[in-house]
């Protein structure tokens, strides 16, 4: 009995239910449109900035879904020098972070080169740069670097050895390359199809070839990447302001159900129906863009509390105490919600308690922060925004 998708006769013939995708389409086209509208406005080093903030976090991230963790300095390094901030470029370059960054560059700069069988086979052997070909990074068993998957069976199963629960099978190895060439062909041409839309081609894009799983190991980051190809293609432009990986990471028990539940075989009239597949992903493009909003709402509302305290004299344990308000939660560095008490500016400066209370006094005095309600020593102390730049 077929249980799998793409054991159906009329794969890959996709279907989905319009109506019911409609209003979310629309809400996730208006966000990216605004996103990318508000971008045309920055200056071009905060373009660059952002850039190498987005890319940066989708190629960690991405390999944090798949339990990886990387070198974070030297990734950054990587993409810095793509991005021609020498400056920026000062951890040692390692090949991994180079080939992962290849990868992203690639993905995100060349638009208008057609996708081939060769370059996907170049992303895999950057995928995993530094190798020798011996036992994978992920897996204890030989893998194919730059190369299809070899002739064993491709589950992922979970459970007992004697009762495993297998969550997917892949296609079989024979008849792959026809496989992969279909892909392939439909991924250049579907480009031109004015009436599919670019968000929806993204998401087929991702299903259609993690489904094929066409590698020994890697598939789900070379999948990542080509769906920030698809969403680049869409956009028209290489400039990155978020992050798809990084909303998947955040929902990746999800992520790895809706894959699970939409490659096993339906019972319903329409068995090759993907809406719930296309709801999810368009559902978290969406909370990516937000995100990526609000960062960037951050970073400009910071460079305008600088911008206007530029000649104030400050010290470096008060710069950077303010640094981490206005920093706020991002990259998980732990910011205060509910303000700074002087306990607190005493732990981050590394100051001692009275210099502490004086800081914190002389930036109330100048306007860097304004004091909350309450008293003694549950006073707490925020940044002071001006409505008035």
């Amino acid at each position: 009995m077929s249980r799998w998708i793409w054991q159906h006769p009329d794969w890959p013939h996709f279907t989905w239910q319009t109506e019911a995708l409609a209003p979310l389409l629309r809400q996730v086209t208006l966000a990216q449109g605004t996103l990318l509208g508000r971008a045309q406005g920055f200056e071009p080093e905060l373009r660059v900035e952002f850039t190498l903030d987005a890319l940066l976090q989708n190629i960690i991230d991405s390999s944090a879904i798949e339990g990886e963790t990387l070198n974070v300095g030297s990734v950054r390094s990587s993409i810095a020098r793509r991005l021609g901030l020498a400056e920026r470029a000062s951890a040692p370059a390692e090949p991994r972070a180079e080939g992962l960054a290849q990868i992203m560059w690639d993905a995100t700069a060349n638009l208008d080169a057609p996708l081939t069988e060769s370059r996907l086979l170049q992303w895999h052997a950057w995928l995993f740069a530094g190798e020798d070909g011996g036992p994978g990074v992920f897996l204890a068993r030989p893998i194919r670097i730059g190369d299809w998957r070899g002739p064993d069976a491709m589950q992922v199963v979970s459970g007992r050895i004697d009762r495993p629960t297998v969550h997917f099978e892949a296609p079989p190895r024979e008849g792959l390359e026809a496989r992969i060439a279909e892909f392939v062909a439909w991924f250049n041409a579907s480009r031109a199809d004015v009436t599919l839309d670019p968000l929806l081609r993204a998401a087929l894009a991702h299903f259609w070839f993690v489904t094929l799983h066409a590698f020994d190991d890697g598939n789900g980051r070379i999948t990542r990447a080509l769906t920030d190809l698809v969403l680049a293609q869409g956009e028209r432009q290489s400039i990155r302001f978020y992050a798809m990986s990084a909303a998947i990471l955040a929902d990746r028990k999800a992520y790895y159900a809706q894959l699970e539940a939409a490659q096993k075989m339906s019972a319903a009239p329409a068995p090759l129906d993907l809406t719930p597949w296309l709801h999810w992903f368009l559902a978290t493009l969406l909370r990516a863009i937000e995100s990526a909003s609000a960062q960037i709402d951050r970073a400009l509302a910071k460079s305008r509390f600088w911008h206007r305290h530029r000649a104030q004299v400050v010290s470096s344990e008060q710069v950077k105490v303010l640094n981490r308000l206005l920093d706020g939660d991002q990259r998980g560095r732990g910011g205060f919600e509910h303000g700074i008490s002087a306990a607190q500016y005493q732990a981050v400066a590394k100051v001692s308690k009275a210099t502490a209370t004086r800081h914190l006094a002389d930036l109330v005095a100048k306007g860097c922060l304004e004091k909350l309600p309450g008293g003694g020593r549950s006073t707490r102390y925020q940044i002071h925004w001006h409505q008035k730049w």
